[in-house]
This record gives structure tokens, C-alpha cells and sequence, in this order.
């Protein structure tokens, strides 16, 4: 069956970087795009970056995250990561992994990421 585990989140200074994985398996992973969302308490779950299928040549950026995150995959790990840098308050939020499958959309548990002073 399709699985998606994300790690690396944690507790981190504003300014501070961390590096999110998600390890699947179950399908095709070089045939799908990735993506990585966030939510918080009471809000929507938003779109922070999605990369294409295969070499993931193309990526797409939420305007709040361009410049300080990257999104990049390996085909081989079948892991998609998103590099954090520069982080600040606004960014503390779970970090979810997603693809959209035959079977619909399929997320991972999600990874805290908490940016404090």
C-alpha cells in the first residue's frame, strides 16, 4: 500500500534551517509530482511546494516560502526533501508531503516544525 513518512521537523531559532524528508513507497514514485503542504490549528491546509515528475526539473514555490525553501527529490531513495532556511514564526506549522494517484490524493502523518525564540 502507499506510504508516506515524513521527518526531520523539530524546534528551531528564527533564522535557523531544517531539512524535512518523506520516504514513500507502494507506488511508482518517478512518475508522480511531490509536494509539500502546511496547516495549522484552524486554518487550511496550503500548498508550500510541488515538484514534477521524473527529474523534478520544474518547481513551484507558495510566494511566502520563494527564496528561503527547496523542494528536490531522489528516485532512487524514492525520498522528496524540502530544504528550510532563514526560518521565521510564520513558518511554525505540520509539514505534510502529498501526491495526487489513481487512487486520489495521498498524504503522509505530517512532521512538526516549530520556529521559537
Amino acid at each position: 500500500q502507499v506510504q508516506l513518512v515524513e521527518s526531520g521537523g523539530g524546534v528551531v531559532h528564527p533564522g535557523g534551517s531544517l531539512r524535512l524528508s518523506c520516504a514513500t513507497s507502494g507506488f511508482t514514485f518517478d512518475g508522480y509530482a511531490m509536494s509539500w503542504h502546511r496547516q495549522v490549528p484552524g486554518k487550511d491546509r496550503d500548498l508550500v511546494a510541488w515538484i514534477s515528475a521524473g527529474g523534478g526539473y520544474s518547481t513551484k514555490y507558495a510566494d511566502s516560502v520563494k527564496g528561503r525553501f527547496t523542494i528536490s527529490r531522489d528516485n532512487v531513495k524514492n525520498t522528496v526533501y524540502l530544504q528550510m532556511d532563514n526560518l521565521n514564526a510564520e513558518d511554525t506549522a505540520m509539514y505534510y508531503c502529498s501526491f495526487y494517484g489513481a487512487n486520489g490524493r495521498s498524504w503522509g502523518q505530517g512532521t512538526q516544525v516549530t520556529v521559537s525564540s
